[in-house]
């Protein structure tokens, strides 16, 4: 109102055109006109009269516009919000066009726009966002829990609750587990897809340890694993960024429904098994996923069958079968050990680093992306299993190590060591077997003297322990340095007070003496 008094007195009162007072003021040349039309219309002159205030000068000049008597078609706006998230082409603009193609006299676009923001606003936070039909997925566990008993020892613990929800739709899944390791971290993913009878274009977890090595803003570093089976399934993996609510409060929304209606019911249950609450909790969320929504058409269930469900990628023809990554380097024997046991590659690959796949029944080998080697996964410690196909056909030139090689130097140590090294050999199915115990006594020449080898060596030789192990044993224990005599004389001689000896049983009859 300031500037609206010295434009109409520098104007009426001193005689300045638009244009000067446009400059002295710092407004427009168009403001400055619009003042004085506004002025003229309402009849206002200068010198303002002294009962006009501020209050009445503002309610001359802007009079409030009368509402207007035509009443504009309204759109359904609940149909448009399903129909931005149905397809990826559909926009507001292009729904806009179809509604005045039905409607000439409806909403210009930008009220129709304003109108569909005003609408939108007034639902719940986590039917706002518009997102696309089977494009995105989260997941996450939610803080409640579930008791199981354990029917032998009694004990009690808390099942952990995996929660995931279509986003276009809400539709949400729910699975327990006694962990949140990464078995069952894939397991419930697993049993997700299948419940939705498809798979999401995307799935956006939190930076939960089994599915993130190294959170990032940028970069997170997804598990193998993890990627494995989003590979399998078609899908990928988009991590939230950390410390970043608004990128899951889909599911952070869809967790607070669920310990809302599903596992806060069941408190007052005793369960004794994981299938027990997966059957308990069917048809509570069966129930969730069918309750309408509160300020809109519909249901979970209604928008999934509507706009997820025909959207979802079909689930590949085999269920995906968990595996672990580890890396491993191959031994001068061309073996590689994983959890304990000894698996073969081709025997080229000595001394290279590679990866390996461990599955439930399988053990895959890969060298620079390329698969070497696969073997069934073998139980139990210490064993072998070799494939004949990656042996080396004779003792090749390029080969550093052979046997002939490492009974060698046992020689330099002495005959028994010798003797002892030849026997490792030739008690493994494949002597390339035995260079892991033969290169152990390599390390044990290193610790112990040369006569205390031997002497181990030939111990160890006449009780028949062949194993590095048992020479380990021996030199630790110091068993080697024990006198040979000592060990003699806990032999029993042949006329020992206590043996009774042939003549005793001759003059015996029947087992009783006569």
């Amino acid at each position: 109102m300031r500037k609206i008094r010295d434009v109409l007195r520098l104007k009426y009162g001193l005689g300045r055109s638009h244009g000067e007072i446009a400059a002295i003021l710092r407004i427009s040349h168009s403001t400055v006109g619009s003042y004085v039309r506004r002025a003229r219309e309402a009849g206002v002159s200068w010198p303002l009269p002294d009962e006009l205030d501020d209050r009445r000068l503002e309610a001359a000049l802007y009079p409030p516009t009368p509402p207007s008597r035509v009443r504009r078609p309204e759109p359904d706006w609940a149909w448009v919000h399903r129909e931005l998230a149905r397809h990826k082409g559909v926009t507001l603009q292009l729904l806009w066009l179809e509604y005045r193609e039905a409607h000439p006299d409806g909403y210009r676009y930008s009220r129709f726009r304003d109108r569909y923001r005003q609408w939108r606003g007034r639902l719940d936070v986590v039917l706002r966002q518009v997102y696309r039909a089977g494009e995105k997925a989260f997941v996450d566990y939610a803080g409640s829990t579930v008791e199981v008993t354990d029917r032998r020892t009694g004990e009690v613990r808390d099942a952990k609750v995996f929660v995931g929800v279509l986003a276009a739709s809400n539709h949400t899944f729910v699975d327990v587990t006694l962990t949140r390791s990464l078995p069952d971290w894939t397991a419930s993913h697993v049993r997700m897809f299948e419940f939705w009878g498809g798979v999401p274009e995307l799935v956006i977890p939190d930076n939960e340890k089994a599915a993130v090595r190294r959170a990032s803003r940028y970069e997170p570093d997804v598990n193998r694993t993890y990627h494995d089976l989003a590979v399998h399934y078609g899908t990928a993996v988009l991590p939230a960024r950390p410390r970043s609510p608004r990128d899951k409060a889909k599911v952070e929304a869809a967790v607070q429904n669920v310990g809302r209606w599903v596992p806060a019911p069941l408190r007052n249950h005793r369960f004794f098994s994981l299938s027990e609450v997966r059957e308990a909790i069917a048809p509570l969320l069966a129930a969730l996923n069918e309750r309408p929504f509160q300020k809109t058409e519909g249901s979970r269930r209604s928008l999934f069958e509507d706009l997820d469900r025909p959207a979802l990628k079909p689930l590949p023809a085999d269920r995906y079968e968990y595996a672990e990554w580890r890396k491993a380097r191959v031994n001068i024997d061309y073996h590689i050990q994983v959890d304990g046991r000894f698996y073969s590659v081709p025997h080229a690959l000595a001394r290279r680093e590679v990866e390996v796949r461990l599955g439930t029944t399988t053990v895959e080998i890969f060298h620079k992306h390329r698969r070497v080697a696969a073997h069934i996964r073998g139980r139990g410690k210490g064993g072998y299993t070799t494939d004949p196909g990656h042996m080396p056909a004779a003792h090749r030139a390029h080969l550093q190590w052979t046997p002939s090689r490492l009974v060698r130097w046992a020689r330099k140590t002495g005959p028994e060591t010798a003797a002892f090294a030849r026997k490792l050999l030739e008690t493994r199915p494949h002597p390339e077997q035995g260079y892991r115990s033969c290169l152990g006594l390599m390390r044990l020449a290193r610790a112990y003297p040369a006569e205390r080898l031997e002497a181990a060596c030939r111990r160890a030789l006449d009780i028949g322990a062949h194993s590095y192990k048992s020479v380990k044993t021996i030199l630790s224990a110091g068993l080697d340095q024990a006198d040979d005599g000592d060990r003699q004389a806990l032999s029993l001689p042949a006329d020992h007070a206590h043996v009774r000896g042939p003549d005793y049983y001759a003059n015996s009859h029947n087992g009783k003496e006569s």
